[in-house]
């Protein structure tokens, strides 16, 4: 079974983290989270899920802060949220099974983005995103803002 890390990016997420963390704990054998520059109680809430924490100055380039935050990672796969994303019940059941049966050789697993949501909190638009990455085949983030992961390639 392989081991996954969650790394993720924040900054005054006090009204969504705990939401975020709670839906993923169990799933995940590692939790990195890198604050861009809180005011507010957003690192205490990440306490009791991780003493991974970490402080990163913001350089206006969201890609360097989540470089920086797949960098600490440890386990063999990183799995990236933000924290205003929750696993609902359907999806925690997916990622249990997928922890389970994922075959060592895959190297990146696409996962529903929920880009809105209606009055009532149903999805209204989606799409795919590589949300489970192998750690070491240097999957790297690229855009200072709408960053995505490409891989960074070795050039002789």
């Amino acid at each position: 079974m392989p081991s996954i890390s969650l790394c993720m990016i924040v900054k005054n997420e006090e009204n969504t983290l705990a939401r975020c963390l709670s839906s993923v704990a169990d799933f995940v054998d590692e939790i990195i989270i890198v604050d861009t520059g809180s005011t507010d109680q957003t690192k205490e809430i990440a306490r009791p899920f991780t003493s991974d924490i970490y402080d990163f100055v913001w350089i206006d380039d969201f890609a360097a802060a989540r470089n920086y935050a797949f960098s600490q990672a440890t386990m063999e796969y990183i799995l990236w949220l933000d924290a205003d994303d929750f696993l609902r019940e359907k999806d925690r059941s997916k990622l249990a099974k997928l922890k389970h049966t994922l075959d060592p050789s895959v190297d990146s697993v696409t996962m529903e983005y929920h880009l809105d949501h209606d009055e009532y909190g149903n999805v209204t638009v989606k799409n795919r995103r590589n949300r489970l990455v192998k750690r070491s085949n240097s999957f790297c983030w690229i855009g200072r803002v709408h960053e995505y992961p490409g891989l960074v390639l070795l050039r002789k």
